[in-house]
């Protein structure tokens, strides 16, 4: 099974507060887009945007230049029919982050809460980094959410790469200075223990 049919099946199979990395707000990743002060038309991109309510809560603070990639057409969908009309200022992209195009110097913020642990090929991790430094302004900044060494082996029925902060500092290359990090205890519905390490990152100018 390809990635995409397997994660077309997962939101196809679920409600999206049944899935592993469901919250009903990631309220760590608000509060940290809240203090850049990000003008309202600074163009945002959450990866791996799923079924999150994050873009609900970032449409809600008045940002206006919004973009939403996920792999799975399914968990778009359920996103644009929660939004409706709402939803039409967002772009919506159905693609691989480690395949599609993305426009050189498009964004001024790159979000990514549970995608880049999924990618344990070094390939797969390199064209997602050769993604997110042609996508990313100088400057710019990347928030980002993986499982830390303390979580379990496998999500949703994948293996990921845990990551401590050095790892993860040394994945994404010297162009990114590390602003903060924290880790983050998050309970999956299921009740299972999933210990997140969430970093912010700058962009090197």
């Amino acid at each position: 099974m390809s990635r995409r049919e397997h994660w077309e099946q997962v939101y196809s199979g679920k409600p999206p507060d049944r899935l592993g990395w469901y919250k009903p707000r990631l309220q760590t990743s608000l509060d940290w887009i809240t203090e850049l002060s990000l003008d309202a038309d600074a163009p945002i991109i959450d990866v791996g945007g799923g079924a999150s309510a994050l873009v609900d809560d970032l449409l809600e603070r008045g940002y206006s230049a919004i973009t939403v990639l996920d792999l799975a057409a399914p968990a778009l969908e359920l996103i644009r029919a929660r939004l409706g009309e709402k939803g039409s200022t967002v772009t919506w992209l159905c693609g691989d982050v480690t395949e599609i195009g993305l426009s050189e110097n498009a964004f001024e913020l790159w979000h990514d809460r549970a995608v880049f642990h999924f990618l344990t090929d070094a390939g797969d991790r390199e064209r997602y980094r050769a993604n997110l430094c042609r996508a990313l302004r100088p400057g710019g900044h990347l928030i980002i959410g993986t499982f830390a060494p303390e979580a379990p082996p496998r999500c949703s029925g994948l293996p990921v790469q845990r990551y401590d902060l050095d790892l993860l500092r040394e994945t994404l290359g010297g162009e990114f200075e590390l602003r903060r990090h924290q880790k983050e205890m998050h309970v999956t519905p299921g009740g299972v223990e999933q210990m997140y390490l969430y970093c912010e990152f700058r962009l090197q100018a």
